[in-house]
């Protein structure tokens, strides 16, 4: 039996080609500017929306460590804690990355 082969090339840089094409949009857009490479680019949307889910987040920690600091039920603990899960969303999916990120 032959053995398994390793991917050939250079590691993948991009989840997908969707993500290549922002990237290079992000590169293209900061180079027309002048701007340095470390410089990310986003609407104030997508900043607002950021900051957002952000604060929400902090305030389900927030209510989970104010819990804790109580005798809590088992019930309200697990309510303290989907609360927690619910509100960190889409954050998992979420990646500003550079161009050599992998």
């Amino acid at each position: 039996m032959l053995p398994a082969q390793e991917s050939v090339g250079r590691p993948r840089l991009y989840c997908g080609q969707a993500c290549r094409q922002r990237a290079y949009e992000q590169r293209s857009a900061t180079a027309k500017a002048g701007l340095s490479d470390d410089v990310v680019l986003v609407t104030r949307a997508e900043l607002d929306g950021l900051q957002d889910r952000l604060y929400q987040l902090r305030c389900a920690i927030e209510d989970v460590q104010t819990l804790l600091t109580e005798k809590p039920t088992k019930a309200e603990l697990e309510r303290s804690l989907e609360d927690l899960i619910r509100s960190t969303g889409r954050l998992d999916r979420l990646w500003l990355n550079g161009r050599s990120a992998g």
